[in-house]
C-alpha cells in the first residue's frame, strides 16, 4: 500500500506537476481512500521522502550501538553512509526526487529540515563521546556539519549525473576529507589563541582536486530565529544569485 501510494504520487507529479497534484488525485490513482494515505504519510510532502524516517531511525540505532572501541569521527562517517545506501537502493527514484525537489521551493525547505535532523543525530552522538572536553560541544557540532556537507556534496554530484558511476566511491572520497581533518589520525589540536575560544585542529593541506571534483562554493546566510523554512530557502537562493536549481 505504501509503495503503491508513492508510485502513484510520482506518476502524477511527473505528468501534472507537484503543485497541481492533490492527495485526492493520488489516492484515486492508487485505488485507496484518503484515510489510507494519511495512515502512512502525514502530508503530501512526506510522500516525496518516504524513506527518510526509516533511515533516520537506522542511523540513530547504529550510533546508539557504538562502543568505546569505535573511533567517533569514523563512526559518524559510517552513519552518513547509511543515507547513501538509502539513495542507492533505487537510483532512478532518487534522481526523480532530486529533480522534483529542485523545482518546488516547499520541498527544498522540507529537505533542509530532514538534513538538519540527520546532522543533529550525528552531533548528539559526538557530544556524548566528547563529553568532559572543554571544546566538546563545539567540536561535535563542527564535525557533524562537516560530515553532512561532505556527504551531500558527493551525493548531489552523483544525482546530477543521473545516478551514474560509483556513488560509494564518490562519498568515500568526500568523507575522507573529514576523517583526515578531524579523525584520530588527523592533526593534533593547535593551542588556543584565547582561553575563551579553544582552537579546533587546523585543516590539512590538500592538493587541489581536478576541476570537476572541486567542492562547490560555500555561502553562509544569516536568518532570524523562527523564520519559516521557505523564507530561509529564499534567502539562500538570493545569496547564490540564482533560483537554487544548481
Amino acid at each position: 500500500m505504501r509503495d503503491a501510494l508513492v508510485a502513484a504520487a510520482f506518476r502524477l507529479f511527473l505528468e501534472r506537476g507537484y503543485e497541481q497534484t492533490t492527495v485526492d488525485d493520488i489516492v484515486a490513482l492508487a485505488g485507496v481512500g484518503r484515510r489510507s494515505f494519511f495512515r502512512y504519510f502525514p502530508s503530501k510532502e512526506d510522500v516525496v521522502f518516504p524513506d527518510h524516517e526509516r533511515c533516520l531511525a537506522d542511523m540513530t540505532a547504529f550510533l546508539a550501538a557504538s562502543g568505546e572501541e569505535h573511533e567517533p569521527v569514523g563512526r559518524v562517517c559510517d552513519a552518513a553512509r547509511l543515507v547513501l545506501l538509502m539513495y542507492a537502493e533505487n537510483p532512478s527514484f532518487s534522481v526523480q526526487r532530486y529533480r522534483l525537489t529542485k523545482q518546488v521551493p516547499g520541498l527544498r525547505a522540507y529537505e533542509l529540515s530532514v538534513v538538519w535532523r540527520y546532522e543533529r543525530a550525528l552531533a548528539d552522538y559526538l557530544r556524548g563521546r566528547f563529553a568532559g572536553r572543554p571544546d566538546g560541544s563545539l567540536r561535535a557540532d563542527v564535525i557533524a556539519a562537516a560530515v553532512v556537507a561532505a556527504h551531500n556534496n558527493a551525493l548531489r554530484s552523483w544525482l546530477r549525473s543521473d545516478g551514474q558511476g560509483d556513488a560509494s566511491a564518490t562519498v568515500d572520497h568526500a568523507l575522507g576529507y573529514v576523517q583526515s581533518a578531524f579523525g584520530a589520525a588527523g592533526p593534533a589540536p593547535a593551542p588556543a589563541v584565547h582561553p575563551a575560544f579553544p582552537a579546533l585542529p587546523a585543516l590539512p593541506a590538500f592538493s587541489a582536486p581536478p576541476a570537476d571534483e572541486r567542492a562547490e562554493d560555500v555561502v553562509v546566510v544569516v536568518s532570524r530565529r523562527g523564520a519559516p523554512l521557505w523564507r530561509v530557502v529564499q534567502e539562500i537562493e538570493t545569496a547564490l544569485g540564482r533560483d537554487g536549481t544548481s
